[in-house]
């Protein structure tokens, strides 16, 4: 079993930046993608950033040059910036190694 616990959500105005954080513990194997996902209100969710155990990434449009993945151990962290209201959702952090495992989600809400 693997468990991820998210941290560092909240209310930002636009323009402005927060980094989230989760924590994964239990059974990790190398090889894995670590990521984030978002979902709108009344919308599917979807990619907004992964972080292969080597170092590839991946993001979605709407966010390159705003977010960052990164990792440190078995943490993976979102750093976003210039947030736009559009980026307003709850993320869940997600772990790929032959299953799929979710966070709870983190509600981020970028509002003036």
């Amino acid at each position: 079993q693997v468990q991820l616990v998210e941290s560092g959500g909240g209310l930002v105005q636009p323009g402005g930046s927060l980094r989230l954080s989760c924590a994964v513990s239990g059974r990790i194997f190398s090889g894995n993608v670590m990521g984030w996902y978002r979902q709108a209100h009344e919308k599917q969710r979807e990619l907004v950033a992964a972080m292969s155990s080597g170092g590839s990434t991946i993001y979605a449009d709407s966010v390159k040059g705003r977010f960052t993945i990164s990792r440190a151990e078995n943490t993976v962290y979102l750093h976003m910036n210039s947030l736009k209201p559009e980026d307003t959702a709850v993320y869940y952090c997600n772990y790929r190694w032959a299953s799929e495992y979710w966070g709870q989600g983190t509600q981020v809400t970028v509002s003036s």
